[in-house]
């Protein structure tokens, strides 16, 4: 019988119970983390060591953003589109495709355009940063701008920050010379709308020399 005693006098049902217990105070001491966090609760040492490690590994970046001096302090994994948008408010700059597909979220960077969707703000540690909110010049329109508005050159108005800025950085660059080249050098900046015609418009309309075709 189950109940009945060896000849230790411990009965197979007391052996077998021992012999669970046993086995579960084991499986329960042998937990990794990697098991831990499967289920669903990560082990107290790994969330211990996680806690630590996210209080700490935090960066200073100092920067000058549209002729400002700005100093922030950020996870090294923040974008510089995150960092412009949600510490410094200037939500000029679109998040569109977060992947640098669109244009949505193009900014200047020492003069030159960037797509701050694709570029961690510790990487602007002491550079000049330009948004579409620093281009105007108080209640005066930047020429671009200004020809945007008269060529109606957007629609919805999401896309056109970053193709403000991408414009203003065309001209810079002189890729101006004819609708074909200004049409390749905006490429990177997608209108939903469908207002390119416009767009080349307004650019034409700014660009120095002559405004032909």
């Amino acid at each position: 019988m189950t109940g009945q005693a060896d000849g230790d006098g411990v009965s197979r049902r007391d052996l077998l119970g021992r012999t669970a217990v046993a086995a579960a105070g084991a499986a329960s001491a042998t937990v990794v983390p990697g098991a831990a966090l499967a289920a669903g609760r990560p082990a107290a040492g790994a969330a211990a060591a996680a806690g630590a490690a996210g209080s700490e590994a935090t960066i200073e970046v100092a920067m000058t953003v549209n002729r400002r001096p700005e100093r922030i302090r950020v996870d090294p994994r923040v974008t510089l589109l995150d960092a412009l948008r949600d510490r410094l408010a200037l939500t000029g700059t679109k998040k569109g495709c977060d992947q640098g597909q669109c244009g949505a979220c193009t900014v200047h960077v020492d003069g030159e355009r960037v797509l701050s969707c694709l570029t961690l703000v510790g990487t602007v540690q002491h550079r000049s940063v330009t948004t579409v909110e620093g281009l105007a010049d108080g209640d005066t329109l930047h020429p671009v701008q200004q020809a945007f508005v008269d060529c109606d050159g957007l629609q919805c108005g999401f896309c056109t920050p970053g193709q403000v800025m991408s414009a203003v950085a065309l001209l810079r660059e002189g890729h101006t010379r004819s609708d074909g080249e200004i049409r390749e050098y905006m490429s990177g900046n997608l209108c939903r709308c469908g207002a390119y015609n416009n767009i080349v418009q307004a650019i034409r309309s700014v660009r120095p020399g002559p405004r032909s075709r």
